[in-house]
């Protein structure tokens, strides 16, 4: 009997620590990003900051929970949402065919475009000379980005040039600077912050592409996508957006 009672009594216990845990998960909101994309996402003082995150914070103070942030490598974040490692992304992600697909996106929240960076004096003056026959460039783009897929499909694989993938865009900025590649194809934002940090490198005028950015959320969750969706909205609404995104990109 006695042994009984203890096998009773630790299984309650078992059964009491889940819940509890299943009441503490509940009550955070774990979001992906990838913190080497300035000025939407990126480490200050040990701290993940930016854009997205201050718009992160703002939707899970609407929903009452509490933001986890979780900083992984680009590439996994869109497969970790998809199985449920993460209940949303903001990475300044680009809404896509391909990757609408794979998870369900928000209301667009911000318009980026991917831009071209060169060394001042590149021989490549327009996006125009990235498609020219006989061109052959070789082009830098962080790892499943936008840069890499429209590269890929504009350039490699129309046999056009090459293209080098690194992990982080400040990997392809130093991959330029020591003239492994000849350009850089990489959104506007950081674009802008690399030039700034790294003499000798400048930013075409004509961009690649526009884009619009959107959070991500899991096609198994359709109710936390509803209410991350209108939590957005209302901030989208109320200005709130506009606003912090105003702080870190300041009007020109």
């Amino acid at each position: 009997m006695k042994k009984i009672l203890c096998l009773v009594l630790a299984l309650m216990l078992t059964v009491c620590c889940l819940a509890s845990c299943a009441a503490k998960d509940d009550s955070k909101l774990v979001m992906a990003t990838n913190a080497e994309f300035p000025p939407y996402e990126y480490m200050e003082d040990g701290k993940i900051v930016g854009i997205d995150a201050e718009i992160a914070a703002a939707i899970a103070e609407k929903l009452g929970k509490e933001l986890v942030i979780e900083n992984v490598d680009f590439d996994s974040i869109i497969v970790g949402v998809q199985q449920g490692k993460y209940d949303f992304a903001m990475a300044g992600l680009t809404v896509t065919e391909d990757r609408k697909e794979q998870v369900d996106f928000t209301e667009t929240y911000a318009t980026g475009k991917q831009v071209i960076i060169v060394k001042n004096d590149s021989a490549i003056t327009t996006a125009d000379d990235l498609f020219a026959e006989g061109a052959n460039h070789k082009i830098g783009v962080q790892l499943a980005t936008t840069g890499d897929l429209y590269c890929t499909w504009d350039i490699e694989d129309e046999n056009l040039g090459t293209i080098e993938r690194y992990n982080k865009g400040a990997d392809a900025i130093m991959a330029l600077q020591s003239d492994k590649v000849d350009c850089v194809v990489i959104d506007n934002e950081p674009a802008k912050v690399f030039v700034a940090q790294n003499e000798g490198l400048k930013i075409l005028e004509t961009e690649y592409i526009i884009e619009d950015y959107a959070a991500a959320v899991g096609k198994d969750k359709p109710e936390l996508m509803e209410d991350i969706n209108n939590a957005l909205k209302e901030l989208i609404a109320d200005g709130s957006v506009q606003k912090i995104i105003d702080k870190y990109i300041p009007a020109e």
